[in-house]
């Protein structure tokens, strides 16, 4: 039982630390830059970390660029401002998201611009064939150390990670929560105290200061991943841009 809760607990602070630094804060706002050897490397650790619901960085990028540029309007890959409902608007999330990655979609250059790209890597991660696998792994893991059948009800979450912190913040995050700052859009603040989603509870921070990269702002705040961040930078893995 415990080995199944610190995998549980492990797989959603992984994943979500490198959906938040690398695919966010990185591919998408270039709050901070890299070189080619650690982007790579971080290419590599997100697909792990993610497995099953890895997002291509460049996509992701994309995506969230657009979010910010046409937030709660017909435009926006994802708003409950113009989605009635969670399945909507992940429907919609998941259909914009496959038409980029596979080119059937124009998209503006103001978009890709210097999103961080590794064609073949993010194809054989976004094939059937990889999220199967992952998932294989994810019941084996259930079949061998959980023990009884009850906890194979968390495979789900493992296999849908990704989408799950999505829905929490571009669902949740646009419709409950507090506002420090007021925008043109319905982003809020999760929480006070944001462990639970590593700093990106604090969704209206963010659409104010979109290329912070402290997400952080006010006293009483904390932002989990910026101190990572900050020992990144003194080790010389990333140049920051953007404090």
């Amino acid at each position: 039982m415990v080995f199944i809760i610190v995998f549980f607990i492990l797989h959603w602070y992984l994943s979500l630390f490198f959906q938040s630094f690398f695919q966010h804060r990185y591919a998408a706002h270039r709050a901070f830059t890299m070189s080619k050897f650690w982007e790579k490397f971080f290419f590599v650790a997100a697909y792990i970390t993610q497995g099953s619901s890895y997002m291509s960085p460049k996509v992701y990028g994309i995506m969230h660029r657009m979010h910010h540029a046409f937030t709660d309007t017909e435009d926006d890959p994802h708003s409950p401002a113009y989605d009635k409902t969670v399945a909507a608007m992940m429907w919609r999330t998941s259909k914009t998201y496959v038409d980029i990655m596979y080119g059937r979609t124009i998209v503006d250059e103001k978009f890709t611009k210097n999103t961080p790209e590794w064609g073949w890597f993010d194809r054989w991660g976004n094939t059937w064939w990889s999220r199967i696998i992952w998932t294989a792994i994810y019941v084996w893991i259930y079949i061998i150390f959980a023990p009884s059948a009850w906890w194979f009800v968390l495979i789900p979450f493992h296999v849908m990670m990704g989408p799950i912190h999505g829905v929490i913040i571009n669902w949740f995050a646009h419709k409950y929560g507090e506002i420090n700052f007021e925008t043109d859009n319905t982003s809020k603040n999760l929480f006070k105290l944001d462990l639970l989603m590593l700093g990106e509870g604090y969704h209206n921070n963010h659409h104010k200061f979109p290329s912070r990269t402290n997400f952080a702002v006010k006293k009483g705040e904390f932002d989990p991943i910026y101190p990572v961040i900050r020992v990144f930078e003194k080790l010389r893995i990333i140049r920051v841009s953007n404090l």
